[in-house]
């Protein structure tokens, strides 16, 4: 899975719901749904390139929602 169209997918994501009055709840909801709608390894993808420091790419709304809610993405280890 090729991180530049995850950024691509995310950054069309946080287009939608950067209309959104409220800022934090923009933020959160761009989170949200990509942890309920992307698989664990496209989030894992998606983390290692936000972790990489290359920002490159990112939006900055989406970007502010990867950091704010990183915790809520990481998906749980496998049993």
């Amino acid at each position: 899975m090729k991180a530049d169209h995850l950024i691509e997918m995310a950054n069309q994501i946080g287009m939608f719901f950067d209309s959104l009055p409220d800022r934090d709840e923009a933020l959160f909801d761009i989170a949200e749904h990509i942890r309920r709608f992307w698989e664990p390894r496209m989030r894992r993808v998606l983390l290692a390139e936000l972790d990489s420091g290359v920002e490159a790419g990112f939006t900055e709304i989406v970007l502010a929602a990867l950091v704010k809610h990183r915790e809520s993405l990481v998906p749980a280890a496998a049993a």
